[in-house]
C-alpha cells in the first residue's frame, strides 16, 4: 500500500474538517482512510462495491 496515491474531496475545506482520502491507483482495490488518523486502519473495497457506495452517496438530497 507504500504506492498508494491519496486524495480528498474537492469539496473538503482547507481546514481539516470531517474528511476522508481516498487511493483508487491500485488495481483491484480501492483504500479509504481518515485525514484526522491516517495511521488508525484503512477500508478496502473492492472497486464495484466502491461505485456503488458513491451513487448511493449521490443520491442524497
Amino acid at each position: 500500500m507504500t504506492s498508494a496515491r491519496w486524495r480528498k474531496s474537492t469539496k473538503s475545506g482547507g481546514n481539516g474538517g470531517d474528511c476522508v482520502e481516498v487511493a483508487d491507483n491500485l488495481p483491484g482495490v480501492v483504500l479509504v482512510r481518515d485525514t484526522k488518523n491516517r495511521n488508525g486502519g484503512t477500508l478496502v473495497f473492492g472497486p464495484t462495491s466502491w461505485r456503488a457506495f458513491v451513487a448511493q452517496l449521490a443520491r442524497r438530497p
